[in-house]
């Protein structure tokens, strides 16, 4: 996979992204802990468009550790 050298876009988009978005709406109920929480859905659709409109993309991959534990690595892009 080919990666810039100089994340100078990236980050200013990432940046202007993370200054429009909005709080993710805990929607959900942990009845162990008695508490509400943001699931991945109300995440997503929380940074969605922000990402979007800065011209920024994710994708999200899983693997299985030595121990069998499960990896979830997160690749931010931008358009650039």
């Amino acid at each position: 996979m080919k990666k810039s050298d100089s994340i100078k876009e990236l980050a200013s988009a990432l940046a202007m992204a993370q200054a429009s978005m909005g709080f993710a709406k805990k929607d959900a109920a942990n009845p162990f802990f008695k508490s509400k929480y943001a699931d991945l859905a109300a995440v997503v659709e929380a940074i969605k468009k922000p990402l979007t409109e800065h011209g920024l993309s994710y994708s999200q991959g899983t693997d299985i550790d030595e121990q069998g534990g499960v990896i979830v690595e997160t690749l931010l892009m931008h358009k650039s």
